[in-house]
């Protein structure tokens, strides 16, 4: 067995293989940029190598730095978890080189999965079914067009080197073919340094189902059942599940042994996902799911599958890579009852998924309900550098709807602030009836469009719930004194109804509240430092005493609020400018996106705060433009 192991990744991930790891008495060593100093998975480490600046190109991306720093602290290997240099068959190579043991499949295996038309062509060798498309080495515009026209619109066009979403177009009609194409060879040559793409008939009713296989250095290779990864935004997948709703034994025997066909035709080692689309126009059919692509890493969603067939996936990579066979044959592996897991993102969905960066003053966990994987704990920072994820949340239950319940249960007792969480979309998307029915496609999200998203005001329950808790201090400090909590007449006003009242505010609306009339309230409030958080649905609503909200709401009309925490990387205006409306006034960075902040209407600038370089956080008055009368 490896006595000693460099985590090449970070956060939830770097957390999940330091615990197994652990628990197998192996050295565990981290990496860390500027950034991640106090990271949790820093501290879960026995040792810690300080990597480079805070860009991951700067630091977890350099080969070089990690294979320096395993050596400097004596590791026996590399664990690359997943994302940044899991699948770069260059990096791979370089660990072996080095003398390491690298805990991933052969260099020669990821780059066989790497590029999609290769994949394919290899597939279609190993008797695998993939997706009708054209797969060819001329990618002139005119036989592109001509075999687009021949397999029948829609069709997909998608960037050989591809992966998470870029360089992939949707084209409906002969007409639209030649700019989806451009469009998408430009976005393929800049993100990946090959314009060439290959075409897909597109699917309309798709679901995403992928295969976890397993391969070791003797030969066997054995699948871990299949996962149900549909419910996507933008191609990124957003709840997932094992198994597969709908799925029939004969269609699940049939799409396993197609998975490990594949990963025998590339003499896989390690952990590897085979993913397929299926066209469930008719239910899943065995004749009507194809391959897509290869994951030559440890998936993101594996914690369903080691709920499903009770292994340690993380275990079994690092078994195999010390030479062993693998722990259980396929007879020996089953599935018992179900699993889901969400992704919980610091991010704003009613500001259409704006990242939210910060510290978390507030984080509580639902790991009494559920098995919860991160990589932050209550007062750490989520920061703009690195994917917003703050944790995996994992349900299991005897069967699907109890799975889907206690996932429900844990994101109602979800706390977290003041940084924005996806919560609440999640709960909308496990209400959403065709997901119920297990019948989402990926195509959900996108079809529902705002109404999993909306956020909403809070109701007469929030406004009384948060009225009782902001009362609470003030008959604390009345029974502390031994004093009637009546005595302190507090909020009195002459000729009013008696009772106490008190001032309360969300956001711009403040509300009088009688305290007769909240006592009936029930409901999830969490104290904060400027006020009273109360629940509905997985959302947060501050409420605060008129004395703590600060000039935030103050703002009104012609007011330019920073959207997220953020830097601002542009002024373009200046004090007492005049601006036209929709005219670019400052950009903000955050999360390596920018966001350009317009004017609301024809004006001037009548007040200007914003400074180039300026870190802001969310909320910040940055412009104010004053209406032209």
């Amino acid at each position: 067995m490896i006595n000693s192991l460099l985590i090449a990744n970070r956060g939830e991930i770097a957390c999940r293989v330091i615990r197994t790891a652990r628990a197998l008495g192996i050295r565990t060593i981290a990496v860390y940029s500027d950034a991640d100093a106090k990271a949790l998975h820093v501290r879960q480490a026995d040792e810690a190598v300080h990597i480079g600046p805070s860009p991951a190109r700067e630091s977890y991306l350099v080969g070089e730095k990690i294979i320096a720093a395993a050596k400097a602290t004596g590791s026996q290997a590399i664990h690359p978890g997943y994302g940044f240099l899991s699948e770069n068959a260059d990096f791979a190579q370089a660990v072996l080189d080095a003398g390491l043991v690298w805990v991933g499949p052969r260099p020669d295996s990821i780059r066989a999965m790497g590029l999609k038309d290769a994949a394919k062509a290899r597939m279609i060798a190993a008797g695998v079914p993939v997706t009708p498309g054209y797969l060819g080495e001329d990618q002139s515009p005119g036989r592109l067009q001509a075999e687009a026209d021949a397999i029948g619109y829609p069709v997909l066009i998608k960037a050989v080197a591809g992966g998470g979403g870029k360089g992939m177009r949707r084209v409906d009609a002969h007409a639209d073919f030649a700019d989806a194409l451009a469009s998408c060879q430009r976005e393929a040559a800049s993100s990946f340094g090959d314009d060439r793409v290959l075409l897909e008939k597109y699917i309309l009713s798709p679901r995403h189902i992928e295969v976890q296989v397993f391969g070791d250095t003797q030969g066997n290779v054995v699948h871990l059942f299949e996962r149900d990864c549909s419910l996507q935004r933008r191609h990124q997948k957003v709840i997932e599940e094992a198994p597969a709703p709908g799925m029939d034994e004969e269609t699940r025997q049939a799409i396993c042994a197609a998975a490990v066909r594949a990963a025998q035709a590339v003499d896989y080692v390690g952990a590897g996902t085979i993913e397929f689309i299926a066209d469930a126009s008719e239910g899943l059919r065995a004749d009507r799911i194809w391959f897509m692509e290869m994951n030559t890493r440890l998936q993101v969603e594996h914690p369903v599958t080691e709920e499903i067939t009770g292994q340690d996936l993380v275990e079994w990579q690092l078994r195999v890579a010390s030479g062993e066979p693998l722990p259980k044959t396929q007879e020996e592996l089953s599935i018992n009852g179900w699993a889901m897991e969400a992704r919980l993102y610091a991010e704003d969905p009613a500001k259409g998924f704006l990242p939210s960066v910060g510290r978390l003053d507030l984080l509580d966990l639902p790991d009494a309900v559920l098995r919860v994987e991160t990589g932050v704990e209550q007062r750490d920072s989520v920061t703009p550098f690195y994917d917003p994820m703050i944790a995996k949340l994992v349900a299991a239950g005897e069967d699907r709807t109890d799975a889907m319940m206690t996932l429900a249960t844990g994101l109602f007792g979800l706390r977290v602030w003041p940084v924005r969480t996806n919560a609440s979309f999640l709960l909308a998307c496990l209400n959403d009836a065709e997901f119920r029915s297990g019948n989402a496609t990926t195509g959900l999200i996108a079809a529902r469009g705002d109404a999993l998203t909306e956020s909403g005001s809070p109701g007469e329950s929030e406004w009384k719930t948060a009225a009782l808790a902001l009362f609470a201090p003030y008959f604390a400090a009345g029974e502390a004194s031994g004093a009637s909590p009546w005595a302190a007449a507090f909020g009195f006003r002459v000729n009013a109804s008696p009772g106490p009242r008190i001032t309360i505010q969300h956001l711009n609306e403040r509300r009088e509240m009688v305290l007769e009339a909240c006592v009936d309230a029930s409901g999830f409030v969490a104290p904060v430092d400027s006020g009273v958080l109360a629940y509905r649905d997985a959302q947060p609503f501050l409420f605060t005493l008129p004395a703590f909200s600060g000039g935030q709401a103050q703002a009104g009309d012609g007011a330019i609020l920073a959207p997220m925490p953020g830097r601002v990387t542009a002024v373009e205006v200046s004090a007492g400018e005049a601006v036209a409306k929709g005219q670019r006034l400052v950009t903000l960075e955050a999360m390596k996106m920018e966001h350009g902040l317009t004017a609301p209407f024809d004006g001037t600038i009548a007040e200007l705060n914003a400074e180039p370089g300026a870190q802001v956080s969310e909320g910040t008055l940055l412009v104010r433009v004053e209406k032209v009368e």
